[in-house]
């Protein structure tokens, strides 16, 4: 059976694209067969796998909508496979607030594909709305990225009380892996502080190793590739491997 992870973080700008292409890659990279879903309307995991999302026919925007399946919008991109996403599935997110089961929508859009792939990374929107919900009924388990710092912290606990909220209505199963931190700085007692925090506080477990800030994992998107292919011999990079290798005896 297909592991279905979604990582999440209602905030933005912590590498929750970053993590999912940099997994799902180092994964890929060693056999596995991986399905990557673009859930955010930002289209920003779309855009970093070097596909112009502007260009696009079909996206998870006709496949949330029942126009399209599954099967029709994946798209093959070296040893990946991904749903792509456009600025439309944001209108999608409106419509699916009318429908009833809207929670199931990504649910039953990827059933059918299940078989066909080893592990599938959901990359959630920044934010705590019906998509992330579906992301969420979709998955078994959450990866949460977080960057060392006050405000992503204090994000957690918000999260937290959304994931129990889909454990008690649409989707029991669902786990919590671990956070994953980004943006590490060693240096900095907050970054060290932070991580001490979450894990007392919440009980969480932090995947290790953390992912230092590092100029090769921004700069990576723009070229289309992931760090792993951009700086492959990166400090990034190489946490990235050693975080797929824990998630692949999981």
């Amino acid at each position: 059976m297909s592991r279905v992870i979604a990582v999440a973080n209602q905030k933005g700008g912590v590498a929750k694209t970053t993590t999912v292409h940099s997994l799902g890659s180092a994964l890929g990279s060693v056999g596995k067969r991986v399905l990557l879903v673009d859930l955010d309307p930002q289209a920003c995991l779309t855009y970093s796998l070097g596909i112009d999302p502007e260009r696009l026919d079909l996206s998870l925007h006709d496949v949330m909508l029942r126009r399209a399946g599954a099967d029709q919008i994946a798209l093959t991109v070296g040893d990946l496979t991904v749903l792509p996403s456009t600025i439309d599935l944001a209108g999608a997110e409106v419509h699916l607030l009318t429908k009833t089961g809207r929670e199931y929508a990504l649910r039953r859009a990827i059933e059918p594909l299940l078989s066909c792939y080893d592990v599938v990374l959901i990359d959630c929107p920044p934010s705590l709305g019906i998509l992330t919900i579906n992301g969420l009924t979709a998955a078994r388990e959450v990866i949460v990225p977080l960057q060392c710092e006050t405000l992503s912290h204090r994000g957690v606990g918000q999260l937290l009380e959304t994931i129990d909220d889909v454990r008690s209505y649409t989707n029991p199963e669902l786990r919590v892996r671990g956070v994953v931190a980004t943006m590490f700085d060693s240096r900095t007692n907050l970054a060290r502080r932070v991580i001490a925090d979450v894990e007392s506080s919440y009980g969480l477990t932090v995947l290790q190793p953390p992912v230092p800030k590092s100029v090769k994992v921004a700069e990576a998107p723009e070229t289309g590739r992931c760090v792993l292919e951009h700086a492959p011999s990166s400090k990034g990079a190489e946490a990235y491997r050693a975080l797929a290798s824990t998630l692949e005896v999981a």
